[in-house]
């Protein structure tokens, strides 16, 4: 499915790009999205829930939990 904001030439070009991605490709690619969106959402939680209570829920969940709310 198109995303609105893609023009169809646009979309065309991106659709054939993926076409010529190996299966190797295409894993390394969703595993990049899927740390991409992962950081996202933290970052929305840390946001919502501020430091102090970003770090009573998830604690030491997240690798990186400590090193962020100190300095956040």
């Amino acid at each position: 499915m198109r995303p609105g904001d893609t023009s169809p030439e646009a979309w065309k070009v991106y659709i054939e790009l993926q076409r010529k991605l190996s299966p190797a490709e295409k894993l390394r690619q969703a595993f990049e999205w899927s740390e991409v969106v992962s950081q996202f959402a933290e970052r929305v939680a840390r946001t919502k829930l501020g430091a102090e209570l970003f770090h009573k829920v998830y604690g030491e969940a997240l690798p990186d939990a400590r090193r962020l709310v100190r300095h956040a």
